[in-house]
């Protein structure tokens, strides 16, 4: 029995397959399937039942599984202690926004994976939010403001946007005056969710209404470009278009409260080294869209 098969058993278990654990690490199905025969063998049981849509574990492969975890964090925590002050090696899988995400967060874990050769990342970027655990991910990035949940998350930056709209628009349809005017116009947003506004030192919380709804900001400036509304945006979606006069930032004596960037990850007693010098990585760099 070796740590290879360990993880390789717990990705497989995670992940619900030999298919998606192959994907997660980075290898072919069948070295995936060696490597759980290989674990089967000398533990002398079965810790997958294979069917047609996947695999399950049985009551004994639920009841290692928890134990497999463990040992591998633990000898995830050894192997770091005693890398080289500074080294990183291992993978690192990081859930990223796709808005934004390619041209202010891929500089950071580029040079990440340049300052330290034997560190394999692999990022996803997704306006969705991801299930960490259930879909293997060591971190995310995410923008914006956070919903409860029970991951553990560190601030890196903050987030300003503001209401844009274009000329069209607000030639045809005038603009909102005050908070509670929103309700009565064509609002761009990701799904249902409040907005809200400073107004002195309260925050107004408003529920827009809006028949044109996408998961991506670049989306969402297309159809602020196109007169279909009103859109609460980053800045660092909106600046050219501000700047060149095709969009035109409305109702500022209102203006969101900030939001901010955050580094998430599972529960856990402490943070991987890999994820604590991504996230150092990230709050020392200057280049976000405030």
């Amino acid at each position: 029995m070796d740590i290879e098969e360990l993880q390789t058993f717990v990705e497989v278990a995670d992940a619900g397959g030999v298919s998606p654990a192959a994907v997660r690490l980075g290898v072919s199905k069948s070295i995936v399937s060696r490597r759980l025969a290989r674990l089967e063998a000398d533990l002398g049981v079965q810790l997958l039942a294979r069917t047609t849509r996947g695999s399950a574990l049985t009551e004994a492969g639920a009841t290692f599984r928890d134990y497999a975890a463990r040992i591998c964090a633990e000898i995830e925590v050894a192997r770091e202690t005693i890398l080289p002050e500074g080294e990183l090696r291992g993978r690192l899988r990081v859930a990223a926004p796709l808005s934004f995400g390619p041209t202010h967060f891929a500089p950071v874990l580029a040079k990440m994976a340049r300052l330290h050769p034997r560190l394999q990342i692999q990022t996803c970027y997704s306006d969705r939010f991801v299930d960490l655990v259930a879909e293997g991910y060591d971190c995310a990035i995410r923008v914006g403001y956070l919903q409860d949940s029970n991951l553990l998350a560190r601030r890196v930056g903050p987030l300003y946007g503001k209401l844009v709209a274009s000329p069209d628009y607000i030639a045809a349809h005038g603009v909102p005056q005050k908070p509670e005017d929103i309700t009565a116009h064509q609002a761009l947003m990701q799904g249902t969710e409040p907005w809200q506004f400073l107004d002195g030192d309260k925050i107004v919380t408003v529920y827009p209404r809006g028949r044109f709804k996408a998961d991506n900001a670049v989306a969402l400036v297309a159809a602020a470009l196109a007169g279909l509304g009103i859109a609460w945006l980053p800045d660092g979606v909106t600046d050219d278009h501000v700047a060149s006069g095709a969009l035109v930032p409305i109702m500022t004596q209102h203006p969101p409260p900030p939001a901010g960037i955050y580094v998430l990850r599972p529960p856990g007693q402490h943070p991987a080294r890999k994820i604590r010098v991504l996230t150092d990585m990230l709050i020392e760099c200057a280049e976000y869209p405030t």
